[in-house]
């Protein structure tokens, strides 16, 4: 399966909007306590190097909706 790559508006998804901003602090302070490096800048890629410069790209070549109103 050949990955295509997008460029352009991302397709806004209210739930996942909802489910974003609804994972509490709780839930994040908890992971954080248990895996010392969660929340670390650069684990990302120590983890998953082909993920994380595929997100990498993805972030740079897209952009939201709301991106021109900030």
């Amino acid at each position: 399966m050949s990955h295509v790559w997008q460029i352009g508006l991302r397709k806004p998804s209210v739930k996942k909007s909802v489910r974003a901003r609804t994972t509490g602090r709780v839930k994040r302070s908890v992971k954080g306590a248990v895996i010392p490096w969660y929340g670390k800048k650069g684990v990302g890629f120590v983890k998953s190097p082909k993920r994380s410069v595929k997100g990498a790209i993805y972030r740079r070549t897209t952009f939201g909706w709301r991106d021109p109103f900030r």
